[in-house]
């Protein structure tokens, strides 16, 4: 690799729950630059699961991120001619942003509300360990484990 690795990006906390981790997830929640909606998309989703659960929704928010993360994960590598999937651990950060990016990838694809009541089902279920997120994870645990053997091929 030339030259030198550049800087991690400050990112200010959000002015309501004052949680770098919330603005990076409106961040990725944003579509086309317009970050207000996606900020009232969120917020919005807090109000629900504090409706319907009766729980802070920062709570639920904090423990379905903590749910949906992977811990391992699988990359091909090719040995004489050969592919093998390799499970590798992952760095904290990237766990975070792989818990993100399946919250809002299933939220999302649920079919036929709003988007914050979308998110706020996906948070939910994801909080009490069930949902499509947390699946993923345990798939891609699952994955990790079945190819253990493989693992004295790590980079």
């Amino acid at each position: 690799m030339r030259g030198k690795k550049p800087p991690t990006r400050v990112i200010l906390p959000d002015p309501v729950y004052k949680d770098e981790n919330v603005t990076r997830f409106v961040n990725k929640l944003m579509w086309r630059g317009k970050k207000s909606v996606a900020e009232g998309i969120f917020y919005d989703a807090m109000e629900i699961i504090k409706k319907k659960t009766g729980e802070d929704g920062f709570e639920v928010f904090k423990k379905a991120l903590e749910n949906a993360r992977p811990h391992v994960q699988v990359k091909s590598r090719r040995v004489g001619g050969s592919t093998y999937q390799v499970p590798i651990d992952i760095k904290s950060h990237k766990q975070m942003e792989h818990a993100m990016r399946w919250l809002i990838q299933y939220s999302r694809a649920r079919k036929g509300r709003a988007m914050c009541e979308k998110l706020a089902l996906e948070l939910i279920d994801a909080a009490a360990g069930t949902g499509q997120s947390v699946k993923k994870k345990d798939d891609t645990h699952r994955m990790a484990e079945a190819n253990r053997a493989f693992a004295h091929y790590r980079v």
